[in-house]
C-alpha cells in the first residue's frame, strides 16, 4: 500500500470547492490501486487528528490567519512535518505560497507531486514577491500535474517546467453523486419551471457572473445561479438595477438539491472569464448529467471540457451580448441542445471519469517511488 499525503489549504467539510472535490476524486479512486491517502488542511475550527471523509482520513490544523486568500498556521509546520514524515509520497496541491515555506522548512526526503490548479491572476503585486520562492518550490519537486494540455500551453509559469509536467485531467464518479428524489425534482420544477439556464458555483470575482446577468438583461431568458460568495450581495444589486425577474439566487445547497437543479437544468452556462478558472469543476458535473454546454475561451481547462459546437457553444469572455446570443440559439432549438449534451456525457466518459483520474495517478505515484 502506497500512503499519500495531501496538503491544502482547506477541505471537506470546512469547504465544498473544486479542489476539495478533486483531492476528495483522488484520494477515493485510487484506493482500490493500492493508495492510502490522508489529507492535512487548516481549519478555523483548530486542530484534530484522524476524520473520516469517505474512506480516508483528514487532519486538521489550526488556521491562525488569513491574508490575501492564504491561510498560515504555527502548528501545521509541526503536524506536516509529522505526517510526511510516515507518508511514501507528498501531494501538494497549488497555489498556495505557505505551502512552499512549509516544503523548505520540513527538508523532506521524500518523492513530491504537485496539481497546478491555477496561475496566480488577482494578487499581481504579491506574485512579484512571491516569485522566487514559487519558481524554487516548483523547480524543488518532482512532478508538476496539470489538468488540461490547454492550460498547460498557456501558462507563463508551466513554459518553465515543461521537464516535469504530466497532464491527468480532473475526473468525476457519478455514483459518488446523490440520486434526486421524485420529490425534490417537483419541488423545483414547480419553483423554477421546465426550463431554465444553470450556473453552479462559488460567486467569485473570476466567474463572470456580471456577465450572465447582462446576457440575461438582454435575453430575458431565465437562469438559476446556485452558489454563495462575497460577491453575493454586489450581484443581486445589480440584477435589482437591471430588473431580472428571470433570474433566481438559490444561495448555497445541500447535494441532493443540486443533484435535482443538475438534472432538470435546460443548459449550463459558465461565463468564468479569467485564468483563475483553470478548469471548471461545475462545467464538468454538467458534462456528466448531459447538458449542453455555454463556456468562454481563455486559454484553459473550460475549451478542453467544452468543445465547441460539439458539447456546446463557445464564447469570447467579457462578451455580454455573444453569451446572450448563445444562450437564445440554444433555447430556439432544443434538438441541437439535446445533440450537444449527449456529446457532453460521451466525452465525460471518455476522457474526464474518476476512476482514469485514478488510475493516472497512481501510475504516477508508482513510477515515483
Amino acid at each position: 500500500m502506497i500512503k499519500v499525503l495531501h496538503f491544502f489549504k482547506t477541505y471537506y467539510p470546512d469547504s465544498m470547492g473544486g479542489i476539495e472535490q478533486v483531492i476528495f476524486q483522488i484520494a477515493e479512486g485510487t484506493r482500490a490501486l493500492g493508495v492510502q491517502s490522508e489529507v492535512l488542511y487548516l481549519s478555523p475550527r483548530g486542530a484534530a487528528r484522524n476524520e473520516a471523509v469517505g474512506s480516508h482520513l483528514t487532519h486538521r490544523s489550526k488556521l491562525d490567519l488569513h491574508v490575501a486568500s492564504t491561510g498560515f498556521s504555527l502548528s501545521a509546520m509541526k503536524d506536516f512535518a509529522e505526517l510526511a514524515g510516515q507518508a511514501d509520497i507528498v501531494h501538494y496541491h497549488f497555489p498556495w505560497p505557505y505551502m512552499d515555506l512549509v516544503h523548505f522548512l520540513a527538508r523532506l526526503n521524500k518523492p513530491t507531486v504537485v496539481s497546478y490548479h491555477s496561475d496566480i491572476i488577482k494578487q499581481k503585486w504579491l506574485l512579484k514577491l512571491y516569485q522566487p520562492l514559487m519558481n524554487r518550490f516548483l523547480s524543488s519537486v518532482d512532478r508538476i500535474v496539470v489538468s488540461s494540455p490547454n492550460y498547460a500551453a498557456h501558462s507563463p509559469v508551466l513554459t518553465h517546467f515543461k521537464d516535469k509536467l504530466a497532464v491527468i485531467p480532473f475526473g468525476l464518479d457519478r455514483a459518488t453523486y446523490p440520486r434526486a428524489t421524485a420529490e425534490k425534482l417537483a419541488y423545483w420544477r414547480a419553483r423554477l419551471g421546465e426550463r431554465f439556464f444553470l450556473f453552479v458555483g462559488a460567486l467569485r470575482y473570476y466567474k463572470g457572473l456580471d456577465y450572465l446577468l447582462q446576457a440575461a438583461a438582454i435575453n430575458r431568458l431565465p437562469v438559476v445561479i446556485l452558489g454563495g460568495g462575497f460577491l453575493e450581495g454586489q450581484l443581486k444589486q445589480q440584477a435589482a438595477e437591471l430588473g431580472l425577474a428571470n433570474v433566481h439566487f438559490l444561495g448555497g445547497l445541500a447535494d441532493d438539491d443540486k443533484a435535482a437543479l443538475l438534472e432538470l437544468c435546460y443548459a449550463f452556462a459558465f461565463p468564468s472569464h479569467l485564468r483563475s478558472e483553470s478548469f471548471g469543476i461545475s462545467l464538468l458535473e454538467a458534462a456528466m448529467y448531459g447538458k449542453p454546454l455555454i463556456s468562454c475561451e481563455m486559454g484553459s481547462g473550460t475549451t478542453f471540457i467544452n468543445l465547441a459546437d460539439q458539447t456546446g457553444l463557445v464564447v469570447p469572455p467579457r462578451d455580454a451580448r455573444a453569451l446572450s446570443q448563445a444562450m437564445q440559439r440554444l433555447w430556439d432549438d432544443p434538438a441541437m441542445a439535446q445533440a450537444m449534451g449527449a456529446n457532453a456525457l460521451r466525452r465525460y466518459e471518455e476522457v474526464f471519469t474518476a476512476s482514469a483520474m485514478a488510475g493516472a495517478y497512481a501510475d504516477l505515484y508508482r513510477s515515483l517511488l
